[in-house]
């Protein structure tokens, strides 16, 4: 008997007796407003529980021997598919002769629509030096030394003639061009760009008549460096630049940041997000450059690793029990409130109508 009294007396929760027990109007107020509360709670909880969040964490970048895939979409409504070239060049100082381009062309009407296509397979790659300053400025007399040789080496007069000719009405007719595909360059600093420079300097000259006449105005759709993952936000993406009587060179300095994305499923997908500075240097007759569009890259030595993360469970019902507790809690102390002060005007009112 003794050993029953002592664990009821640890019981929390004492039962009163039914008749003892006084239900008012003021304590139903509160209970209903205190279970509307409790529920908004309980959803807020379960919804915060079920979402998941990301979590981001820095460190030394160490991955070495792989390659950085570019992907590109651009449409240039003023140049011809013909002109166009697109060049890579990184900083490792190698000649590289294998670099794998997937690159496609499409013709595009005055009107934007797709009237032809050609796959570019034959990248233009060069030997350099490591100075990315000079990079930029040096390598346009070498392109074009290079395709006045082989213009001279290979007799190309004819055909010479009838590209241009075919360049010339293109330009009359309003043709544009669309490049996207994919390069996938060495990972190390280095620059890519669209331009007339696959040209012979004369053909070139023939066309345009000047450089100052090479329009380069381009809509950039996508520009990116690896797969998307959920938030990501390539700042060049819908970029649209048009020049109107006049020309120059658009330069892109790109930082790019390696960055692994882990799926709460464990899943890991590495890519790159990056950010971007961007300079116009507008032509006039005495430069001896062309036209272009260039995009320089460089890599930070820090990777971001961004995680998906969510609430564990116990986390999940001790919130929960603080959040319904402390509601149930709360609303009980309204009612005792309510009903003390509630009890305190109806007793002076009483007792004024008994001594009346």
């Amino acid at each position: 008997m003794g050993v029953k009294q002592a664990i009821k007396s640890l019981d929390a929760f004492p039962r009163a007796e039914e008749h003892l027990l006084q239900k008012t109007q003021s304590g139903a107020l509160v209970s209903i407003v205190g279970l509307v509360i409790m529920a908004a709670l309980f959803i807020h909880e379960l919804t915060y529980y079920l979402t998941t969040y990301t979590v981001h964490q820095m460190s030394v970048d160490l991955k070495r021997g792989e390659t950085l895939p570019i992907h590109i979409n651009m449409t240039f409504p003023s140049l011809p598919c013909d002109v166009l070239s697109v060049d890579a060049i990184d900083m490792s100082g190698k000649h590289e002769v294998d670099l794998d381009t997937n690159i496609w062309k499409l013709r595009l009407n005055s009107h934007g629509h797709i009237i032809g296509t050609e796959y570019l397979s034959d990248l233009v790659e060069k030997e350099h030096a490591a100075d990315k300053h000079d990079i930029v400025l040096d390598d346009e007399k070498e392109h074009h030394d290079d395709s006045n040789k082989k213009f001279q080496a290979l007799g190309f007069d004819q055909e010479a003639e009838n590209m241009i000719k075919k360049v010339k009405q293109a330009l009359v007719n309003g043709e544009g061009c669309r490049v996207y595909g994919v390069l996938d360059v060495q990972r190390v600093a280095g620059n890519f760009h669209i331009s007339v420079h696959g040209l012979n300097i004369n053909v070139a000259q023939m066309i345009f008549g000047g450089a100052t006449h090479v329009n380069v105005s381009h809509m950039i759709h996508d520009l990116s460096f690896g797969p998307k993952y959920p938030g990501l936000h390539n700042p060049l993406d819908g970029t649209v630049r048009i020049l109107h009587d006049t020309s120059g060179t658009f330069k892109y300095y790109i930082k790019i940041v390696p960055t692994e994305y882990r799926y709460i499923s464990k899943e890991v997908l590495p890519t790159n997000q990056f950010s971007v500075t961007e300079y116009f240097s507008p032509m006039n007759e005495f430069d001896r450059t062309w036209p272009a569009v260039y995009f320089l890259y460089d890599l930070s030595p820090i990777t971001v690793t961004i995680k998906e993360e969510c609430q564990s469970f116990l986390h999940f019902i001790t919130r929960l029990c603080a959040v319904l507790g402390g509601t149930f809690a709360l609303t009980g102390m309204l009612d005792r409130w309510m009903y003390r002060l509630l009890e305190g005007l109806t007793k002076p009112s009483a007792r004024g109508g008994v001594y009346r």
